[in-house]
């Protein structure tokens, strides 16, 4: 007789739970309604990890953990650092992993944020570059840097105009490894009410848009329909992109 696995039932349990999430319109109502008023109210602004600004929100950096612990990159990618809250984070799993380093980019590095990077026990973990993450050059040298690694996931969170995203999603895409994952960031602001950042990016003019017109001349990758449904509260809704061929 097979004794049932305790964790393949958990799995499966949470999976069919999550499938029927999309039925449940009073569920996704109040997550949509959530996810415009906390937007409004710089939600992502409260949260931190190992001492520096994370800005991210909490369920986006658990669904981060989850495709790190299964896909085990040996290198993260990712475009914006700000105060290096999320690129500490991702070298702090991969110290629990012991293996794994993260490479981030970021137009403008300011001093103290780099200081304090420099400074923290995860840095043997990371490598920042400075420069726009859509020149060719520092593309090249992230090239150089990512040879002969087996698995790489990438993650753009930089600047979140649809053009932007768009070249990021070109030149990067190709470097996630099939089974892995390049998750688009802040695709929320698509459905967020017009006009809510005082930003160049607005709707219409966003990484969702940036994913939705990837996706149509590339077949590489699909987007992560189970993520969505299993969030409902995120700052990447269809942005969690799985590289499939």
């Amino acid at each position: 007789m097979t004794v049932p696995d305790p964790i393949t039932e958990f799995q499966h349990e949470c999976a069919d739970r999550v499938a029927s999430y999309p039925e449940k319109t009073d569920l996704v109502a109040a997550a949509q309604a959530f996810n415009v008023a906390s937007n409004r109210e710089k939600y992502s602004y409260n949260f931190s990890w190992m001492g520096r600004p994370i800005i991210q929100y909490p369920q986006d950096m658990i669904a981060m953990q989850e495709l790190i612990w299964r896909i085990q990159p040996d290198v993260l990618i990712e475009t914006g650092i700000a105060h290096g809250g999320s690129l500490i984070y991702y070298a702090s799993l991969f110290e629990l992993i012991g293996k794994g380093e993260v490479i981030g980019i970021d137009i403008d590095i300011r001093a103290h944020n780099r200081r304090e990077i420099e400074a923290h026990p995860m840095f043997k973990r990371i490598t920042m570059l400075e420069g726009s993450a859509v020149d060719e050059a520092l593309v090249a040298e992230v090239a150089r840097l990512v040879e002969g690694k087996q698995t790489i996931m990438v993650s753009l969170d930089s600047n979140h105009t649809h053009e932007h995203v768009l070249r990021e999603l070109e030149l990067y895409s190709p470097f996630v490894t099939v089974g892995s994952y390049c998750v688009v960031f802040d695709t929320i602001v698509e459905d967020m009410p017009a006009q809510m950042y005082d930003r160049p990016w607005d709707k219409g003019n966003n990484p969702k848009t940036a994913v939705w017109e990837f996706l149509k001349t590339n077949h590489n990758f699909e987007i992560d329909r189970a993520i969505d449904n299993k969030l409902l509260i995120s700052v990447a809704p269809e942005g969690y992109l799985k590289r499939v061929s």
